[in-house]
């Protein structure tokens, strides 16, 4: 058990701040959202209540960017940072009213003190994983804004008057021409970051190595799962994907068919979605097979594609889990 712990809501500019141990609160505070504001706000805390690294445990919600000098400064200090999923915290605090980043800061530290037994420690990840992370987010926000451009240009083309339309999409065209550089830009990038780590390399080709696994679907998994350190089952991946089904009933009145949740990164979904397609339309392969059996027995389409992208996670652990290229056909040396 720890002696104090800090919850800390998190914004761009500033943090709110709350002391607290097993007698109350003791102090509530804002400092600046940065490394070095933050690091003598630490010492100054163990300092004055004579603590040492382990005697400390600061809290926040996941936020994104924002929590990076948070993230720094922790671990220039080496004290314990838990990083927490807003959800959690806002389910578990009971029935709130009234919001603002005080009240916020001192939710967090109540749900620390009351659960710290279940913390999960934050650690910084490796510069290679944290430079690919910003990469992919970076191309994703180019390819997005092409989409949007693409869009004016298919969709407007009958409803305006043809100069008006042809000014318009020449102006278009040349910022779908500067994304699509940036677009590649970034990606060879990303390929030179992974062949620059032979492990991040050897990995990549390992899942790229499953039927319906791409580039861009075998360097996300490498993100997510923090180069498979973070992530050792693959339900719990399905769970944090969301592809894993879980049953809705209640009583006698509701009956529904089990179904996937919302809350999960509907980013790695959407790939995990796109190579069950590959792999069940267009290669002619066992899942190809699977998909058709299925949907032949009656099955609804979409829930075996779901179950294709279930496979397909339990492939990419297993490839990495045995360190072996996938084989269509392999047999168990035990069987």
């Amino acid at each position: 058990m720890k002696k104090f712990l800090i919850g800390i809501d998190v914004s761009k500019q500033k943090l709110d701040v709350c002391l607290i141990n097993q007698s109350g609160v003791k102090e509530e505070v804002i400092i600046g959202n940065q490394p070095l504001l933050i690091n003598a706000y630490l010492k100054k805390v163990s300092k004055e209540n004579g603590l040492c690294q382990s005697d400390l445990l600061v809290c926040a919600e996941y936020t994104g960017l924002y929590i990076y000098p948070l993230c720094c400064a922790c671990h220039e200090s080496g004290i314990d940072l838990w990083l927490e999923n807003p959800t959690q915290i806002k389910y578990r605090s009971g029935l709130k009213r009234g919001k603002n980043d005080k009240l916020d800061a001192r939710k967090i530290a109540m749900y620390a003190l009351r659960f710290q037994d279940e913390a999960k420690l934050f650690s910084m990840p490796d510069k290679t994983i944290a430079t690919l992370k910003q990469l992919i987010k970076e191309r994703d926000m180019y390819i997005v804004d092409k989409g949007k451009y693409q869009g004016q240009l298919t969709d407007q083309k009958l409803f305006m008057d043809k100069e008006d339309y042809k000014r318009k999409s020449k102006r278009l065209k040349g910022f779908i021409g500067q994304l699509d550089e940036a677009i590649s830009q970034t990606e060879e990038d990303i390929r030179k970051l992974i062949d620059s780590d032979p492990e991040l390399l050897k990995q990549c080709k390992l899942l790229r190595s499953v039927e319906g696994i791409g580039e861009r679907t075998a360097v996300k998994m490498i993100v997510e799962t923090n180069a498979f350190k973070d992530f050792k089952d693959p339900r719990k991946f399905c769970c944090h994907a969301g592809v894993a089904p879980f049953s809705y009933t209640s009583g006698s009145s509701q009956r529904s068919r089990n179904k996937v949740s919302h809350r999960a990164d509907k980013s790695i979904k959407a790939l995990l979605h796109m190579g069950a397609l590959i792999a069940a339309t267009r290669m002619k392969g066992e899942l190809h097979g699977y998909y058709l059996r299925k949907v032949a027995e009656g099955k609804n389409k979409m829930s075996v594609l779901n179950a294709i992208r279930a496979k397909l996670v339990y492939r990419m652990f297993a490839v990495i889990r045995n360190d072996r290229m996938y084989e269509n056909n392999y047999q168990n040396a035990l069987a």
